[in-house]
């Protein structure tokens, strides 16, 4: 294609995952699975909370609103990875890669700062727990959520708009298999200057305000832990956060293996891989990490199964 420009009959061509035909079969199962499990994992989390009595606390408010952005994250990029799985081009319009990456920007946004906002929300559970529900009442926790998301909007909007306004020429395949950012501007004839400046602005404010948080949070709810007396006290402290941090640790590191380093540390097959983990994996490993490691939910999803197994035998 010799000239594109930003008018909506664009049309562009992701590069596949794999350059080997002979594994396409076996990824498109193996991402089936994976997106049944994420879908499964997330949309269960949600009804449990929903249904679940014990579960009806800010904790788990938060938790059933990260399960949605996790649920809605992977339902905008796994599908479509399947479908090019299977497809001998894949093939994207203009107006779809735009609706993606806003999609993408939302979710991504959206994850970190309810993360953070969980991370909170822990640090008000251990170091004020008599002023807890006061703190956390349902009015703090519905503004705190209508804050998440429309931030989310807001950066969303603010790199799709930024992404509108350039101008495409040369060649129409992108050097990746999903709408990011950065494949797309080394497409585009118009500079790109605004654009590069807002991913790196954007992205530092998202990084550094709820890296501050959760560092911050962490850094009281540790001193408050070490002044508990008892083990138990102190065990179960920490069984509240070991869900969250170990959630944290697997999306804050991916995204710095992502975006925060050397251009030139890493092959683009390298960062295809990691990117794998970063839109995929990491959606379907957070319901496991908080159902198999909370005391709570775990005695919920028994309850139902009993109940369900009571129903089948009568």
């Amino acid at each position: 294609m010799a000239s594109l420009n930003h008018s909506p009959g664009i049309i562009f061509i992701l590069e596949e995952l794999t350059d080997q035909p002979e594994l396409q079969l076996f990824l498109f199962f193996l991402f089936l699975v994976i997106y049944v499990v994420t879908v499964v994992g997330n949309l269960g989390m949600i009804l449990l909370i929903a249904i679940g009595p014990q579960l009806q606390s800010p904790m788990y408010y938060f938790l059933s609103n990260l399960s949605f952005v996790d649920l809605c994250y992977s339902s905008a990029i796994t599908p479509k990875l399947l479908v090019n799985f299977i497809r001998s081009k894949n093939i994207i319009s203009y107006i779809e890669y735009m609706t993606q990456l806003f999609f993408f920007c939302f979710f991504v946004a959206s994850k970190c700062f309810m993360l953070a906002v969980m991370a909170y929300d822990h640090y008000v559970a251990i170091c004020s727990p008599l002023l807890y529900n006061a703190i956390m009442s349902p009015r703090v926790c519905q503004s705190l959520v209508t804050g998440v998301y429309t931030i989310g909007t807001f950066i969303s909007l603010a790199h799709t708009n930024c992404m509108v306004r350039l101008s495409f020429c040369g060649s129409n395949v992108i050097n990746h298999y999903f709408c990011d950012i950065k494949p797309l501007l080394k497409l585009s004839c118009s500079s790109t200057y605004i654009n590069e400046l807002l991913v790196m602005v954007l992205g530092t404010f998202i990084i550094f305000s709820t890296t501050a948080t959760i560092f911050i949070s962490y850094a009281f709810i540790l001193v408050t832990i070490l002044h508990i007396q008892s083990a138990e006290g102190r065990s179960k402290a920490f069984s509240t956060c070991s869900s969250h941090l170990a959630a944290v640790t697997i999306f804050y590191g991916t995204i710095i293996f992502m975006y925060f380093k050397p251009p030139s540390s890493t092959s683009m097959t390298q960062e295809k891989v990691a990117s794998v983990f970063y839109t995929t994996i990491i959606y379907m490993l957070n319901p496991l990490i908080y159902s198999l490691r909370n005391k709570d939910v775990k005695e919920v999803l028994k309850k139902i199964m009993r109940g369900t197994m009571f129903s089948r035998s009568m």
